[in-house]
Formats: structure tokens, sequence, C-alpha cells
């Protein structure tokens, strides 16, 4: 499955960039992530509930960076497991300017899901998806815009 879009967030391009590579930061704005867990810096581990339709599975997925290009893109790889259920996935994001000091977000993921979660079908699993990469932009969009706001207040 693929999915696309652009993001546009209230917030300098240098803020944006900062959290979204930092783990800590960007980590807890996915639906359902329980925990965090650093290695280095461009590895870390998450541990995650998700449900799609009637199934609920735990996953620990191992996170990569495996491009970065300050401030302007990042490449993520990701492998997931939980018990029954598989997930790889690849996710890039551009940074750009957008108008009146905001910064424009273009990201891309490619996603492939195996196991008991792919049996409830495509058609269920990209309506979840969306809805957790919408829930996850609007943290992170509340999340700068707010740190925006303190800093600039």
């Amino acid at each position: 499955m693929q999915f696309s879009g652009s993001v546009e967030i209230s917030a300098p391009r240098d803020r944006v960039w900062a959290f979204v590579i930092d783990p800590n930061q960007v980590g807890p704005c996915g639906p359902g992530v329980e925990s965090i867990e650093v290695t280095d810096a461009t590895h870390f581990r998450a541990r995650a509930k998700v449900g799609v339709g009637f199934i609920s599975a735990r996953f620990v997925v191992d996170l990569e960076m495996v491009e970065q290009i300050p401030p302007d893109r990042a490449v993520i790889r990701a492998h997931g497991q939980a018990p029954g259920s598989a997930v790889d996935a690849t996710a890039s994001m551009a940074l750009r300017d957008g108008p009146d000091g905001s910064t424009v977000m273009d990201w891309s993921a490619d996603v492939l899901v195996a196991g008991t979660i792919a049996s409830v079908g495509a058609r269920l699993i990209e309506g979840t998806a969306n809805r957790m990469i919408g829930q996850t932009f609007d943290c992170m969009r509340a999340r700068l815009e707010e740190a925006g706001a303190l800093v600039s207040g």
C-alpha cells in the first residue's frame, strides 16, 4: 500500500526538522505508541498497540533513519512484528518553506502488511492507516504550533 500527502505546519523549518528527527518528540504522536527506545542516533524501537477492524495486535517495530539531509529530507525504514502479523515500511519526507514562515512537509510511505492483520482486507487497513496518519500529523502540528506560541508569546 502506498500513502502520500502534504501537511502545512505553522512553524519554521528548523524547528519542524528538529521535531521530526527526534524519536522522543515525534514517537508519542503515533496512535497506540506505548514506548520509544532510542538505540543510537539512527536506530530506535517502538512498541505500539494497533487495532484494525476486530483484530488488535501489539507490535514491536525496529526503525532506522536511513537518510538525512538536514533540514530538507529524511527517509526511515521500519520492520515490525506482532504475534501472527508483520509490517514493513519505508517512509520519506521532504520539508520546504511555506507561506508566512510556515513549513510544508511532503511525505510518502510504502507499507507492506502480512499475517493476521492483512487478512482483514486492504480497504479496512487503508482506512485505519489513513485515520492514524491524520491523527499523527494533527498531533505533530499541535505540538509544533503550541511550542511556537510559547516561544513567541
